[in-house]
């Protein structure tokens, strides 16, 4: 292996601020915004369709736009790490591997995953590479990006259809990362690894 590509969302990051966030915009309790997520996710909907169930006919990326002008747009700290991000990237580049971290996410959160200062490479966002998860253009993107071929690449993510099934379509190695609801719930039988955290990964990809 040469490089390996983390998914940012439910694999670095907990979205637990982002539907906290979303939950307060539309005045409902979080613990009903959660619930309402789950279960459209529990469907193989759009997660989305959570906001649109509490404000029927809402338009989203509208939704989103007046959040962002009242100062309610993308934000994230060290708290929205997840507390094994910082170790496992740091051992994976110790081990000689090109750290990468690429998901579906605004361009302004490229920015803020740099603020932190993570131990990798280098940062993107589909909203960069104007092409979003699972794409084969989003992946074709990360191939062009991290140093290797293919199959010394490793894409790591929690979802197997918007993360793992992709990312063996395009030739890369995959792993699928048990983490969040859809992590916790969708199996990868498919996947080159299945893991329960990101320590565990690291000690097997600096193992090879």
């Amino acid at each position: 292996m040469r490089s390996v590509v983390f998914d940012i969302g439910e694999t670095l990051t907990s979205d637990t601020r982002y539907w906290g966030d979303w939950a307060r915009w539309l005045d409902v309790p979080t613990h009903t915004m959660s619930a309402l997520v789950g279960s459209v996710l529990a469907h193989g909907r759009d997660n989305a369709d959570a906001i649109r169930i509490i404000r029927p006919g809402v338009d989203v990326a509208a939704e989103w736009q007046a959040r962002q002008a009242a100062g309610q747009g993308d934000y994230l700290d060290e708290s929205d790490l997840y507390p094994d991000v910082r170790p496992a990237l740091s051992r994976l580049r110790e081990a000689g591997l090109w750290v990468g971290i690429a998901g579906n996410q605004n361009a302004a959160v490229s920015a803020l995953l740099a603020d932190l200062a993570l131990p990798a490479d280098a940062i993107a966002t589909s909203a960069e590479w104007g092409a979003s998860k699972p794409s084969p253009t989003f992946f074709e993107r990360v191939m062009e990006w991290a140093p290797g071929e293919p199959h010394e690449i490793v894409y790591v993510g929690d979802h197997p259809a918007n993360d793992v099934a992709p990312a063996q379509a395009a030739g890369l190695r995959a792993v699928h990362l048990r983490r969040g609801p859809i992590g916790l719930t969708t199996n990868a039988p498919d996947a080159d690894w299945t893991v329960n955290s990101l320590t565990e990964l690291a000690e097997l990809l600096a193992g090879l």
